[in-house]
Formats: structure tokens, C-alpha cells, sequence
């Protein structure tokens, strides 16, 4: 059983504005997003995707198509500074990756697949790959 109280609850609300100053929480207390929130879109041609990066530099950021099978994955990097007349309280800023991948339901035409980053916001157009789509089969 555990007993501990979790971060960001009601108690720490309460003792928040009483003494401030007496609970603060560790460095490096606030975890890396979950996942990546996508919004993913189809028309006759293309699927388009929109997935929420904000504050990954443009160059930490890495799609891969295989298939129908599109995977984002972000490294997002914190830069510590700090001096010898410094002391660090509390630091919200963290190191890690986060990954989301998932599968359209048509292949993908990766040559002519379009990626662009602007305000902390991904977009891709993943045109549906041509071909055939599937063949009747003729029952004899």
C-alpha cells in the first residue's frame, strides 16, 4: 500500500499559500508529456497530421513511414546553466524522448510525403500511395 501523497494534490494546494517556501518539490519534479496529441485527418487523396511538439527544436524531431505505420518521435533536451554563486531551488525543465506511433488504414507514398514545423506545431501530408487497393477475386 502506499501512503505517499502524491504531487499536485489538494494538500499541496492547502499548505501552497501557508508557508510557501516549506514544501517545495524536487528538481526536476514535472514528468515529459506522455504521449504526442495528433490530430489526423483524411481526404480523397492524402492523410494530413498535426501533432503538438512545443518547445522541440526543429532538428530533434523524427518521423518515420513504414508502410501505413507513421511513428514521431521527439528528444527534448534540458540545458542546465548554473554558476558556483547559484544555487538551483527548483527546476522544471527536463531530458528525455517521447515516441507515439500509428497505423493508417491505406500505405503511404513516402517519396512525396511533406513535413513542416512551425510554432510548436507538426504537419504532415502523407499522400495515400496508388495502386491497387485490393483485387476481386473471381469464385469458380
Amino acid at each position: 500500500m502506499n501512503n505517499l501523497i502524491p504531487r499536485g494534490s489538494l494538500f499541496d494546494e492547502f499548505f501552497k499559500d501557508m508557508a510557501p517556501g516549506y514544501f517545495i518539490r524536487p528538481l526536476h519534479g514535472d514528468p515529459l508529456p506522455q504521449s504526442i496529441k495528433v490530430d489526423v485527418k483524411e481526404n480523397a487523396d492524402a492523410y494530413i497530421l498535426e501533432a503538438e511538439l512545443p518547445g522541440v527544436a526543429r532538428d530533434d524531431i523524427h518521423v518515420t513511414i513504414d508502410g501505413n505505420v507513421v511513428t514521431l518521435r521527439a528528444e527534448i533536451r534540458q540545458m542546465d546553466a548554473q554558476t558556483s554563486d547559484e544555487k538551483v531551488l527548483r527546476s522544471e525543465r527536463y531530458y528525455g524522448s517521447v515516441t507515439r506511433s500509428f497505423q493508417l488504414p491505406q500505405e503511404i507514398d513516402e517519396q512525396a510525403a511533406k513535413a513542416k514545423y512551425d510554432n510548436g506545431v507538426l504537419r504532415l501530408m502523407l499522400p495515400k500511395k496508388l495502386g491497387r487497393t485490393g483485387q476481386k477475386l473471381t469464385i469458380e
